[in-house]
């Protein structure tokens, strides 16, 4: 039980990746405060996390300022502390780069890169006090510069570089600041390898693994292992968790 009593704040964390970690964390021991704009699926994800531990659910639109504040006090209010931090959430619309509108850009930092920063900024206080750990997520179309993926690129990358800048402030703090880069069979991956299946297999042929990971028993343990006491040597880093496909220098 690697994150016994611990508290966790995971966006985006109704279904994907983000309800892998969730659960991946909830089975080590930790508190889950799931949050997410899907209330069916929140509620799913909930009465999963409660078999294991004590969860609670907030039906948030993150990409307003305001709510992000409000999620971390009632997070404190609930629970006494917080522990983790996972910026897991991130809406976007791919385009080519020549056709991709203000609107794309600003649907792409709206929710993911504001709210990470919000995010990063409301916990900061009680991450100092827990000495605790941020785990934010960085993706290949960024580090690899994939074409159609303008918005989400830029707005990956920028969350990228906020996260070097935390790691190097806040480290003599005890705070540690992650990323993670998955490549994870999602819902939408599935459906998507069923409508282009040439393409899903030239996807995964360019993966040493040739496969998908799983969102909850290769991202989500990776996510523990960020969250855990193991990674306490550990900050400022982007971890490649994408089966081989990019290899950092």
């Amino acid at each position: 039980m690697k994150l016994q009593g611990k508290v966790a704040i995971v966006t985006g964390s109704a279904s994907g990746i983000g309800k892998g970690i969730a659960l991946a964390m909830a089975k080590e021991g930790a508190h889950i405060a799931i949050v997410d704009v899907n209330e069916e699926k929140g509620k799913e994800t909930l009465t999963e996390v409660n078999q294991y531990t004590e969860g609670t659910l907030f039906i948030k639109d993150i990409s307003i300022k305001e709510n992000v504040y409000e999620i971390v006090a009632d997070v404190i209010k609930k629970f006494g502390k917080l522990d983790i931090m996972v910026n897991n959430a991130h809406v976007s619309r791919q385009a080519s780069f020549i056709e991709t509108t203000q609107d794309q850009l600003d649907l792409s930092f709206g929710t993911g890169f504001y709210p990470t920063f919000h995010f990063m900024q409301a916990a900061y206080p009680e991450l100092k006090k827990s000495r605790g750990k941020v785990i934010n997520f960085a993706s290949g179309a960024g580090i690899d510069g994939q074409v159609t993926q303008t918005s989400y690129a830029a707005a990956k990358e920028a969350i990228r570089a906020i996260s070097r800048v935390a790691a190097n402030e806040w480290g003599p703090e005890g705070i540690n600041v992650n990323l993670i880069s998955p490549i994870a069979l999602t819902l939408g991956v599935e459906q998507w390898s069923e409508s282009a299946p040439q393409l899903y297999d030239a996807m995964i042929n360019k993966i040493p693994l040739r496969r998908l990971g799983d969102p909850e028993q290769d991202i989500g343990q990776v996510a523990v292992f960020l969250a855990s006491d193991d990674s306490n040597y550990i900050t400022g880093q982007t971890i490649m968790v994408d089966g081989g496909a990019i290899k950092l220098r």
